[in-house]
């Protein structure tokens, strides 16, 4: 006696929106006050001279200037000049 099984129920639900993570000013760019020059999960990238971090790791600019990027002892950083 063939027959087609019942269809379960699928795993993942309907596409979720994306959360708009990642570069936002990139090295030269100038940036204001304020600014976010990166949003992430965790410390991916540190912050330097000119550059804080909020609660959700998100770095942002603390003066006027241009941003660069660099490592240091293989971590990668940035920083507003």
């Amino acid at each position: 006696m063939s027959h087609v099984k019942a269809g379960g129920a699928t795993r993942q639900a309907s596409p979720r929106p994306g959360k708009r993570r990642g570069i936002k000013k990139y090295g030269g760019e100038v940036v204001k006050v304020g600014q976010i020059i990166i949003r992430q999960v965790g410390t991916r990238t540190r912050g330097g001279v000119g550059v804080g971090m909020g609660r959700d790791y998100t770095l942002f600019a603390m003066r006027d200037g241009v941003v660069s990027f660099f490592t240091r002892l293989g971590k990668s950083f940035v920083a507003v000049k």
